[in-house]
Parts: structure tokens; C-alpha cells; sequence
């Protein structure tokens, strides 16, 4: 089969879209509410602008600070079921299914919870339907029982658990418990005093070292630095503390960069400078993914690692900067969309690696996190125009506004990945 190369123009990403704080965000913030929203405990916490520069910023190294005394009522069902790590080996395949209506709605809303951030918060910012709320994802063998705040805690207890990458994971209830977070809070770190249970978010957007020139609206003043043959340390050094992680890869590896192996520029993306050859992008975002799990799978220090595959944009007749739009209302049935071939090409290294990687693995369990097909069949979930607060207000005609065809309303189809993450978590061997 010819393979298609990945050589895409660094227009394709919107920098005003912020996607340096979306894709860690989700996972992470979702698990908060839930974890927040379910034992009534809240607290504000300070949230500054994000300005990116070197991505070396560590989580703080003093322990963090007791978010709450967090206490169970009556007795919690613990699956002990065992069973083997190897996905042949699994009863059912939950990334394999249907979205399908769900007549009793979210399990939260922005009235019950006040910390969704701005751009994800569509009801509030005057989005008109609400039909996005009512599907929930359903695999085709078997039940996804909803997340459960209290069963993941006692799973993790005495566990550390860290989210890293990009950031589509950590963009709710940021307010609703103490956080323990780095200057610029971009890596922050949750501890639940009751449990023994810590929970960090580590902004690394190319999981490895890099070099970002960008201001607070993602505008740039120069060429990515990319090490493709080394890891960002700043999750790098921290490693050796959780039990479990979720990496991811991501949209970041489409933007400008100048890529670097052994400290030596070997080319670059879409620079357009004439003394560098260009370097097509699947070479490098295969290099990173391998250097990122080679490390991993290596390690003496043994985890249970998801790594989650890419996720596709709905924009139609158009990009995010050429009018491009996504006003849908209801899913996709399957076979009524494909992928772009981005995130084909994407989503085909990150399989291969992870084939690679699991092959080679030394202890550690790794699991596929395989969301893109189900977020693929979504397009009715992201904010579009409603990123911001009211945006056709005082429009005339067709003024254009811009739209987030890429990042998810909350509540909305994100919320299913918890409850994904918790069935694979609760039906697969511990660490």
C-alpha cells in the first residue's frame, strides 16, 4: 500500500484556538467534576494566562497540599476480575460501537458546575441546542458503565496518576479542589489526602524536549525547537513517581519547527529557510512517539501506561482560518464520514508504535486508548462560534466569527472517555 506522507501547511492549526491548553485538559478536569461534584467539596484557585517558552517546567518538588478529607459512605463493589493485559485476551472491545441516545442527559451541567473554561462552556456562551447532550457512547459487546468517583478512588488508592502531552485534558473544575502547580500553572498536581492519591497533569505537547516561541494568544515568534531523540524532562524526571500515565501525541507536531537528533539540526517543518532541508512530518512525529515508548517500555520502573490516539477535526468548506465551520447537530452513523488523511497518517504511526512498543515491552502494561473513531463520529460536540460569550450578538449578515471545530463543549461526547477509562482500568490487571 503507497504510503501517504504527512506534509501539511502550519495553517492548519489555529494558534488563537490555544491548543497548547486543550488536549491534557479534558481527561483530567473530567475526572475533578466528578471527583468534586460527587463528595460536595469546593475551593477557587488562581488561574494565570499561559505563555509558552521552554517547556522544561517541572511540577513542584515539596509534597502537595491536602485537597480534601475525602470519606466513603457505605460499601464500595471492587471488580477483582483479572484479566490479561494482551487486547486479544479482553471481553470486549469498547472503542468498537455507537454513540446512542440517552434520554437522562449529562451528568453535570455549567450550573452545577461553575469551573468549565470559557471556551468549552457553549450553554453559556448562547449555543442554542442542546440535542448533544443526550448520547453516550455505546460499545457493541458489551455495557460502558458510567464513570464512578468512588470506585476510582479506592482503585487508585495509595496510586499516583499523571496526564501527559497536550492539553484537551485539563479544562474543567480546575477550581474545584486545591491545586499544586508550577509558575506559569501548566503542570499542576491534585492530592487526595484521604486516599493517598495524587493526580498530575504535565504540560509536554511533543512528550519530547522542545523549545515553543508563543504568546498568550498562540501567535509565534519563531520556529519550534524540536528534539526528536530526547524527552522532555520535565515528565522525564518525574516518572519514577506514578503508577500510571496517559500520553498522547498530537496536533502540536503540524505547526513550524526546526527538528533536532543529537543535539544537531537536521532539518525542519514548513520553515522556509533555505539553508535547511525539509524534513517530512511523519519521519518526525513517528521518532518522537518511538523515543517517547521506547523509554517507557525500557524502564526499570514499571507502570500501566495508556497511550491515546489522535483526534480528528469537523471543520467544513474551509480551515479554521478560511471561513470553515461546524454547525452540525447530531452524530455521524458509521460509514457517513472518513478521516482526513492527517489524521489517518497520524493515527496509522501512533498504531504502528504502539504495535512496536507493546512487542518490546519489559514489564510495564500498555494499553491503546483509541478514541478517534468515536470522536470522529461527533461533529455535533464542539463549540464552533460559541468559544466565545455570545458571539452573533450584533453580527450583521454574514460577518464571520471564529470557530473551534477541533475542542469539545462541556458536557458533551468527551465526557465518555472516563467512563472509558475507568472500565479498562477496573477490567484489567493491576499494577
Amino acid at each position: 500500500m503507497k504510503k501517504m506522507k504527512l506534509d501539511m501547511n502550519n495553517n492548519q492549526i489555529p494558534s488563537n484556538l490555544k491548543q497548547n491548553q486543550m488536549f491534557v485538559k479534558i481527561a483530567i478536569g473530567l475526572i475533578l467534576m466528578w471527583l468534586a461534584y460527587h463528595f460536595y467539596f469546593s475551593s477557587s484557585i488562581q488561574i494565570s494566562p499561559v505563555v509558552e517558552a521552554d517547556d522544561d517546567h517541572r511540577l513542584p518538588s515539596s509534597p502537595p497540599p491536602v485537597v480534601a478529607n475525602l470519606t466513603l459512605s457505605g460499601e464500595i463493589p471492587v471488580n477483582n476480575t483479572s484479566i490479561h493485559e494482551d487486547e486479544g485476551s479482553m471481553e470486549c472491545d469498547v472503542f468498537t460501537g455507537e454513540w446512542v441516545r440517552d434520554p437522562t442527559g449529562p451528568r453535570y451541567t455549567n450550573r452545577s458546575c461553575n469551573t468549565i473554561e470559557h471556551h468549552q462552556n457553549c450553554m453559556k456562551n448562547g449555543r442554542p441546542d442542546s440535542d448533544y447532550f443526550y448520547w453516550r457512547w455505546s460499545p457493541v459487546d458489551c455495557d460502558l458503565p458510567a464513570f464512578d468517583p468512588k470506585l476510582f478512588l479506592e482503585f487508585m488508592r495509595k496510586k499516583s496518576m499523571a496526564f501527559i502531552g497536550d492539553s484537551i485534558t485539563r479544562n474543567h473544575v480546575e477550581e474545584a479542589v486545591e491545586v499544586y502547580h508550577d509558575d506559569e500553572y501548566r503542570s499542576r498536581r491534585w492530592f487526595f489526602g484521604s486516599h493517598n492519591f495524587s493526580l498530575s497533569v504535565i504540560w509536554s505537547p511533543f512528550l519530547t524536549k522542545a523549545k515553543i516561541f508563543e504568546d498568550n494568544d498562540g501567535h509565534s515568534s519563531g520556529a519550534i525547537e524540536l528534539h526528536l531523540d530526547e524527552l522532555n524532562s520535565v515528565w522525564v524526571d518525574e516518572f519514577s513517581n506514578f503508577d500510571y500515565i496517559m500520553i498522547a501525541g498530537g496536533k502540536w507536531f503540524l505547526k513550524t519547527a526546526v527538528y533536532y537528533e543529537n543535539n544537531t539540526i537536521i532539518g525542519c517543518h514548513n520553515c522556509n529557510k533555505a539553508n535547511l532541508s525539509e524534513v517530512v512530518l511523519d519521519y518526525a512525529y513517528r521518532k518522537a512517539l518511538h523515543t517517547t515508548l521506547d523509554f517507557i517500555t525500557r524502564s526499570n520502573h514499571k507502570v500501566y501506561a495508556f497511550f491515546r490516539t489522535t483526534t480528528p477535526d469537523h471543520f467544513e468548506n474551509g480551515e479554521w482560518n478560511t471561513g470553515g465551520y461546524c454547525n452540525r447537530t447530531v452524530p455521524f452513523k458509521d460509514g457517513e464520514i472518513d478521516m482526513r488523511d492527517i489524521d489517518t497518517i497520524m493515527r496509522d504511526i501512533e498504531l504502528e508504535e504502539f504495535a512496536n512498543a507493546k512487542a518490546a515491552t519489559n514489564g510495564s502494561v500498555l494499553r491503546l486508548f483509541d478514541t478517534t473513531r468515536l470522536s470522529l463520529l461527533r461533529p455535533d460536540g464542539h463549540p464552533g462560534p460559541y468559544r466565545a460569550f455570545h458571539p452573533l450578538d450584533g453580527k450583521i449578515g454574514n460577518a464571520e466569527v471564529q470557530n473551534d471545530c477541533l475542542h469539545w463543549c462541556l458536557p458533551g461526547p468527551i465526557d465518555s472517555w472516563n467512563d472509558l477509562m475507568m472500565n479498562l482500568l477496573v477490567r484489567g490487571e493491576r499494577i
